[in-house]
């Protein structure tokens, strides 16, 4: 395809992605009082025992929590339809080998990616929970809406991008980048480094979140590393084979 096609094609891919952003954001948009009513979930139980409020700051803000919502429900209702756009755009220029690797990937990642999400939204109430607890006697929990929003998103996102962690190690060893002794020679780091992150996702007061939530991950990690060793037997003894015998691997 010439440059001009390929912007053509790019432009078309676009609209129709943005096109089903668009009509799930309505859909969202009506179901987002619904959402940030189940948000708020944590700090309606923070207020049977003391003062927890969401604060919106400004006119506007409230209008502004639910464009928020709606379009984060927009984005996730919407996945099936960019994510198949990206998928047609690049599909002529990968190698029939590429494409298995890349429908293999996406296939594993996406429902990995939406369990580690249903894990960050289990999760963060209990955060929201425990950091409360260090409020001083006679003071209030007033928290800033928009902030409070932040906050939830980007720890659901992180959880969910941390569980898709492993399938990437995977794809990266079927692709010859990493060996599985490469994997598993660093599994103190990465049973250190997924500590680190589910100590600071979940505080150290509520142990329970937190091995809850790096169980799953360090399964994960180790799930990874046996579908790479298998991966390095199997194209070992193709490779033995082609050794012994050139002229049949041919």
């Amino acid at each position: 395809m010439s440059l001009g096609a390929h912007l053509r094609e790019f432009r078309k891919r676009l609209f129709i992605s943005a096109l089903g952003i668009v009509l799930a954001m309505i859909v969202g948009f009506i179901f987002s009082r619904q959402a940030i009513a189940a948000i708020s979930q944590p700090i309606k139980q923070l207020s049977t025992t003391g003062t927890a409020l969401l604060n919106f700051d400004t006119v506007t803000s409230p209008f502004d929590l639910q464009m928020k919502v709606a379009l984060t429900i927009g984005v996730v209702l919407s996945s099936p339809v960019w994510l198949s756009q990206i998928w047609a755009f690049f599909m002529p220029a990968l190698t029939r080998k590429e494409k298995l690797y890349a429908a293999g990937f996406v296939g594993a990642a996406i429902p990995l990616f939406l369990a580690g999400c249903v894990a960050g939204w289990l999760v963060f109430p209990h955060i929201v929970e425990v950091m409360a607890w260090f409020t001083p006697e006679g003071a209030a929990n007033i928290y800033q809406a928009g902030y409070y929003y932040d906050f939830v998103l980007r720890l659901i996102l992180a959880v969910g991008i941390a569980f898709v962690l492993p399938v990437l190690l995977v794809l990266l060893n079927f692709v010859g980048v990493l060996s599985a002794q490469g994997i598993i020679g660093g599994w103190r780091w990465a049973i250190l480094i997924i500590a680190l992150f589910c100590a600071a996702a979940t505080p150290a007061a509520d142990i329970a979140s937190m091995f809850l939530l790096a169980i799953p991950m360090v399964v994960l990690y180790f799930g990874a590393w046996a579908v790479a060793w298998m991966h390095d037997r199997r194209v070992a003894k193709r490779d033995a084979a082609a050794a012994l015998d050139p002229e049949g691997a041919k």
